[in-house]
């Protein structure tokens, strides 16, 4: 009698009774993954290493006595020889399964081009605004750094080389994320907010009491767009960080003047395709944007915000009946239409 050296199936057989379907075993190989185990040829899993060596095998055939290719190596010797022992691991998948034994390689994938890998951005340095010395400061100022918060006493101490003008703050911005709170310039985290503004400063430099006085004035551009009513039209200035709003009305136009934090300013005149109500008119300042009501003197539709040479045609809205309106049979000609006035310039 000898010993079957299936997987799975370790009877002993005689090679008289030997006959097809005798042996019923596991052609695969074990996987253990996650606390799981079974087999790669079926899908039955256990969790008990015991109730793993009791899986019935998926497969039926002839008892054989050849060695497998690989045997599972004996590191230590044990008393209990009938004990069954746990054999090693062969090979552990990326994914962290584990295989023991030999089983059939995966179909290889197709080769997939490698992507060029991305360079790094650099991160342009951070210019930071400097105290103007030549600017007095008020007293008991505090410094506008980030972290710093020292008093001013005076320029012999607190400014120049003096034995108090150091400066330790955060160049960074700060960051709460997931209930951690620190500076994007250094790596430090803690969860208090009181803990958050002790976090000592990371780069060292001179005070900012004042900040640089002689700032010229920016001007810069915003976007706009617009669409109309039959009564209204409604312009929308998109602006962030205003600090101060300015619209003035006029008949044919209008002056929009919007201050914004860091000196910058938008400033235009908007020169518009008809005559309007200014008393009538409005602007309201949101938090993204300025809107701007401009109530029009009667139902026609503005073919364009500002004038224009190349609209020649256009219709009006809301007119009931053939007067005006598109289709209509008849044709009323309205004496201050945008047409009238270009005539008469």
């Amino acid at each position: 009698m000898v010993k079957c050296t299936h997987k799975g199936c370790n009877q002993d057989f005689s090679e008289q009774d030997n006959k097809d379907n005798a042996c019923q075993f596991h052609p695969g190989a074990p996987v253990f993954h996650e606390g799981l185990k079974g087999w790669s040829c079926c899908k039955k899993r256990v969790i008990e290493f015991d109730e793993f060596l009791k899986i019935p095998g998926c497969t039926f055939g002839r008892h054989t006595d050849e060695k497998p290719v690989e045997e599972p190596k004996t590191t230590e010797s044990t008393n209990e020889a009938s004990a069954p022992t746990a054999p090693s691991a062969t090979s552990i998948t990326k994914e962290g399964v584990e295989v023991y034994g030999q089983q059939a390689p995966p179909p290889s994938k197709p080769a997939t081009p490698a992507l060029p890998k991305e360079e790094p951005k650099q991160e342009l340095p951070v210019v930071e605004e400097e105290d103007d010395e030549s600017v007095p400061v008020p007293p008991n100022a505090l410094c506008k750094r980030k972290g710093c918060g020292v008093q001013y006493k005076d320029d012999a101490t607190s400014r120049g080389n003096g034995s108090e003008a150091v400066c330790v703050h955060h160049p960074g911005a700060p960051i709460f994320h997931e209930g951690s709170k620190g500076w994007s310039c250094c790596k430090r985290r803690v969860l208090e907010f009181d803990e958050f503004l002790k976090i000592p400063g990371c780069k060292e430099g001179k005070h900012l009491f004042v900040g640089s006085q002689n700032k010229e004035e920016q001007m810069v551009d915003c976007r706009t767009d617009w669409y109309q009513t039959q009564t209204h039209i409604i312009l929308s200035v998109f602006a962030k960080n205003k600090l101060d709003t300015k619209v003035e009305f006029d008949k044919q136009s209008i002056l929009v003047d919007i201050k914004m934090k860091n000196n910058q300013r938008y400033q235009k005149k908007f020169d518009l395709f008809h005559y309007i109500e200014p008393e009538n008119s409005k602007y309201t300042a949101l938090t993204t944007k300025v809107e701007i009501s401009l109530k029009k003197t009667s139902g026609i539709s503005w073919a364009s915000l500002e004038p224009t040479s190349e609209v020649k045609t256009w219709t009006t809205f809301g007119v009931t009946g053939g007067g005006g309106s598109v289709g209509a049979k008849e044709m009323i000609y309205i004496s201050d239409s945008p047409l009238h006035l270009n005539e008469k310039k």
